[in-house]
């Protein structure tokens, strides 16, 4: 028996699940939303069609046409074939995300999954009802429980996280891992911890600031500049006082590099130079031994020659010394 659709096209439904809008429409391209409906208008039908023909039917320039078929296979619902494109089907997804083996426990761990499973909760649906009006997608409510396993994050801490992708307008999975693996790289567990976080980087900001005024620096410093600050303040746990003192030998010079910079506060912390007091007192020494030396060869005469030499070899001067002679 032979069945047949009796439909006119010019009446027919295209089936798209509410999925694609709790899931992918708001942190998507409004381009890109019109190339994903014209591509399960396609499906449907079978068309055989090439980017450039799509780019002519939807008068969207084909630069931008693949950039949205390359956007669609990076959130994973559409596959690239040889010759041909697949939509993946978004319900499949959803349940492959939600499912998750059930595994045997005790009765007291049972009890405690219990207890933290109706805070997790009560966090979940506060969650829906601030950030998602209400209608989050069914798949959250299985990454926030992933979330809560991976990141061992309290439930204060996993709304501040829900709070502060929304207030940059990036409530999407991507960017949401990512400040989830820097918070959990920096050993926040829980809101204590998250708000002594702040209060260093706020610190480490204040810094930057400082610096790039006293370097005349008026751009925004690029992460390799960043990472050299954050290698003083928190790897060597150097003041601005000391800073200060090395950004000194950049007066009168030109082309001055990060690079330059560190060579010096590295040369410290080397020396176990730890305190303004120890990095002041360094630099007297270096510059009674600079005038020393000074003295020394003004008062050389031909016979002394191999004795100044003799000095010499017992005080040799590397170029991060000499820096310190101005200082």
């Amino acid at each position: 028996m032979k069945f047949e659709q009796n439909f006119s096209m010019l009446f027919d439904d295209l089936n798209l699940p509410e999925l694609f809008i709790t899931e992918y429409l708001c942190n998507a391209n409004g381009d890109y939303v019109k190339i994903y409906l014209y591509l399960l208008f396609l499906c449907k039908h079978g068309s055989d069609i090439s980017p450039l023909d799509i780019s002519k039917q939807l008068s969207i320039p084909l630069q931008t046409i693949e950039l949205g078929l390359k956007h669609w296979e990076e959130q994973g619902i559409l596959i690239k074939k040889k010759s041909s494109y697949e939509i993946v089907d978004l319900k499949k997804i959803a349940v492959n995300n939600l499912y998750t083996p059930k595994l045997t426990s005790s009765p007291e761990q049972a009890i405690e999954n219990m207890d933290k499973n109706i805070k997790q909760n009560k966090v979940i649906d506060e969650i829906n009802k601030e950030f998602f009006q209400g209608v989050m997608s069914p798949i959250w409510f299985n990454r926030i429980d992933n979330m809560f396993h991976k990141y061992l994050f309290d439930e204060e801490v996993m709304i501040a996280l829900f709070r502060y992708c929304y207030d940059r307008g990036a409530l999407h999975q991507n960017y949401m891992k990512t400040v989830a693996d820097s918070w959990f790289n920096n050993h926040i567990r829980t809101m204590s911890d998250l708000e002594s976080y702040y209060l260093t980087l706020d610190a480490t900001k204040k810094i930057q600031k400082k610096i790039s005024k006293k370097l005349g620096i008026t751009r925004n410093l690029n992460e390799y500049e960043e990472a050299f600050i954050d290698k003083w303040t928190k790897d060597y746990n150097y003041p601005m006082e000391v800073l200060e003192l090395a950004l000194k030998k950049t007066s009168g010079k030109s082309n001055i590099s990060f690079e330059y910079i560190d060579s010096i506060i590295s040369d410290w912390h080397d020396k176990k130079l730890g305190t303004i007091e120890d990095v002041t007192s360094y630099l007297e020494q270096q510059k009674k031994k600079a005038k020393a030396i000074q003295t020394l060869s003004q008062k050389t005469n031909p016979d002394q020659i191999s004795l100044t030499k003799f000095f010499d070899n017992q005080n040799q001067y590397n170029d991060i010394d000499n820096l310190y002679s101005n200082l």
